[in-house]
This record gives C-alpha cells, sequence and structure tokens, in this order.
C-alpha cells in the first residue's frame, strides 16, 4: 500500500515530509497506482521536551501564548489538551494579560470549564467570525496535515457538528495531539453523521461505497459496540446517528475519503477536517506550521520551536 512519504537525514535537524496534492489514487485495494514524488514539501525542526505531561502542558500553553491577542474571538475545543489551553487562557484573562477575549465553546462541557475559567462566552450562531481556534485531533495524516475528530466517546453533550463547524469557520487552527496520532498510512474509524430515519440505507451505501476496506457501525451510547447500535444506539443533539466507517485497510487519501462521503445523500457531515493547521504539538516535540493556501499545489514550510512567534 503506498502511504504518505517521509525521510529524514541525520546531517540536518529538518524533517522532511512529502506533501502529495495529487488526484485520488483510490483506497485500500482498489484504484491502486504508483505516486510520482513531487517536491511539495514540509520542514520541521524538533524541539525536544522530556517529560510527556509537562510537554502537553507547554504545547497548550505556547498555543495561548503564541497565538492568541487580547480582542481575540476564540474557538474552543473539546479534549485534555483544548481543556489545559481554556484554564491557562482564563489565567491570563484574569491576571489582565489578556483583555476582551470572546471565547465559543464547541460543547456544553468546555462551555461549563470555559466559564469557570472566567473566559466570556458566545454562541458560534451569533458570530459575525473566530479568529482563532484549538482542539484536540483524534488523529493527522502526515504530510497533508488534513485530520479526524470525533472518534473518542461523545462527553457533555458534544457535538462533533458544531465543533467541525467552529474550526471550519475559523482564520486560524491549532491541534494539540501526541506523537503516535500524526502519521501515515492510516487506519481506524472515521465518525459520519447521519439522518436517523434511514440510517440502514445510508449504512449500506457507504458499505458498498468502500467494500472490502471498511466496516460500518452504528454507534450505541451506552454498553457493548454493536454494528447495529445496540439497544440505545447514540443520537446526537442535533437528532442524528453517528457511523463509524472502521477501516481496515491503509487509508491512502483522507481528503478523498471526505469527498466520495460528500456525494452520499442522508449522510449530514463527518468527522474529516481538511482545513490545514497553523500548529500541532506533539508531547516531545512542539511543531508549529506556517501555510499560505493559493492552489492545491502549495509548498508547505512548516518549523517549530518553542518561541515561535
Amino acid at each position: 500500500m503506498a502511504s504518505l512519504a517521509s525521510s529524514s537525514s541525520s546531517s540536518s535537524s529538518y524533517l522532511k515530509l512529502v506533501h502529495y496534492p495529487s488526484a485520488f489514487d483510490g483506497i485500500g485495494r482498489r484504484g491502486r497506482r504508483i505516486r510520482k514524488n513531487n517536491s511539495d514539501s514540509l520542514k520541521l525542526t524538533r524541539s525536544s521536551l522530556t517529560d510527556d505531561t509537562f510537554s502537553l502542558l507547554h504545547a497548550a500553553h505556547h498555543t495561548v501564548d503564541a497565538y492568541i491577542k487580547s480582542g481575540m474571538v476564540i474557538g474552543l475545543g473539546s479534549g485534555y489538551a483544548s481543556g489545559i489551553a481554556i484554564q491557562y487562557l482564563g489565567q491570563k484573562l484574569r491576571t489582565g494579560a489578556l483583555k476582551d477575549i470572546v471565547g465559543v465553546p464547541t460543547s456544553v462541557g468546555n462551555a461549563s470549564e470555559a466559564a469557570k475559567a472566567g473566559i466570556p462566552l458566545n454562541r458560534y450562531q451569533d458570530c459575525s467570525q473566530i479568529d482563532f481556534a484549538f482542539d484536540d485531533a483524534d488523529i493527522i495524516e502526515e504530510g497533508t496535515l488534513v485530520s479526524v475528530i470525533g472518534r473518542r466517546e461523545l462527553q457533555g453533550e458534544e457535538s462533533i457538528l458544531q465543533e467541525k463547524s467552529i474550526l471550519n469557520a475559523a482564520n486560524k487552527l491549532a491541534f494539540v495531539i501526541t506523537e503516535s496520532l500524526y502519521k501515515g498510512g492510516l487506519d481506524g474509524s472515521v465518525p459520519v453523521l447521519v439522518q436517523s430515519l434511514n440510517w440502514m440505507e445510508i449504512a449500506e451505501e457507504i458499505d458498498d461505497l468502500f467494500l472490502g476496506d471498511a466496516e460500518v457501525w452504528r454507534r450505541s451510547s451506552i454498553g457493548q459496540a454493536d454494528p447495529l447500535g445496540g439497544d440505545f444506539p447514540l443520537v446526537t443533539r442535533e437528532g442524528h446517528n453517528v457511523l463509524d466507517v472502521i477501516f481496515t485497510s491503509p487509508i491512502l487519501s483522507l481528503a478523498e475519503v471526505a469527498k466520495s462521503l460528500d456525494k452520499v445523500d442522508g449522510i449530514v457531515d463527518h468527522g474529516i477536517i481538511c482545513k490545514f493547521p497553523l500548529v500541532f504539538s506533539f508531547p516531545c516535540k512542539l511543531f508549529s506550521v506556517s501555510t499560505e493556501i493559493k492552489s492545491m499545489s502549495t509548498h508547505y514550510t512548516c518549523y517549530a520551536s518553542t518561541n515561535v512567534a
């Protein structure tokens, strides 16, 4: 299976990640073609940090320090690292280091967390713009920076639909992840939101779309996982079912999976985010990503250090 390639040199502190913006080559065992390397690349420098817990804390703090300015409207993500960033943002507001910040929460749970931290809040529907957003990604595709959210169990009335809408609306976006979640040749699940009434028909169409390469399970709200969702299938606060498309073959391109899903009638949305992040952080390495997106053939230059502004 072809996958996004990476290379490194012992004589350089840069890690080169090859970016493939070419047309879809197929998923799993169908439509395989040999990719040709191109010159589009990412360059990353590494800043090593010793303790994983401290590093994740540092990465969340760095995101707030480097990218959040007074007067901004901020999308507040869900997850452990986002919780750290929310607490730190509240601390900076209390000390006066930042002023006139408005937070736009992606869930009821982090809205409560942000309110306790002293962050003024507004609803996404009432915001004309979001200057910056941070979040926890479940996985990021190496080289393309396409990400997946919504794999984890939804808690605190989390909404994949609202979370994705806020991230896509933000002028700039940051993710904080563990190193193991940044890789090529991805597997695992992609959550798909579907209409509840005809979910079975939609699931069968998705199954046909990725025949032999993925299984489709309806997510349950409690109890053990079950292909049909068990006795208590999950219904989101918007009234949708969640289908987990579980890939058993490596995913060649998350972006093309998204394009395929977008064509299926009855799919409301999915957890794939094709927006490129400004920064993503590993526990032992901090990566700040600067992108200028002019077209699908854009060159991406990425650099990292603990004091990137």
